[in-house]
């Protein structure tokens, strides 16, 4: 299976690139775009070990299975920023009530239910960083703490 890759142009002054450049070449790199990826990905792990939120990129018009408290499981409608998403409803289904809540969309999850869709997102960057360590953390205490500054 051949692997999957994305490009990016970066913007640079003549100085920045010649430092960028420099710095491929000392540690061996083909090419300064491979080495701005590689410091990249040291930057967010190094963001998620410091417990710092991840900053997440949100899409709307997301479609995402959720499995909810009576055992269904139903694809909804809502914003995503994988491996998370947020509907309008709560545990029991999607509903046009005033809450928004949270899922973690590969175990198709509910991990809250705020009040609003920013509090989802906040809270989502919170447990992003554990993410990266291959943990999901036991949400409760955060939830908790979301739950009662939501009020």
């Amino acid at each position: 299976m051949p692997l999957k890759t994305a490009s990016f142009t970066v913007r640079a002054t003549l100085a920045q690139s010649e430092r960028w450049k420099r710095a491929a070449d000392a540690e061996g790199y083909a090419s300064a775009g491979a080495w701005l990826a590689d410091a990249a990905d040291c930057h967010l792990k190094a963001r998620a070990r410091a417990g710092r939120p991840l900053p997440l990129a949100w899409r709307r018009k997301a479609r995402f299975r959720v499995l909810f408290m009576d055992g269904a499981e139903i694809e909804v409608r809502g914003v995503a920023s994988p491996p998370f998403g947020v509907f309008q409803g709560n545990a029991t289904g999607p509903n046009g009530n005033a809450y928004r809540t949270l899922v973690h969309i590969p175990s198709r999850r509910v991990i809250a239910t705020l009040r609003t869709s920013a509090q989802c997102r906040t809270l989502a960057a919170e447990i992003a960083p554990s993410l990266l360590r291959d943990t999901l953390p036991d949400s409760a205490p955060i939830v908790e703490r979301h739950v009662r500054e939501s009020l």
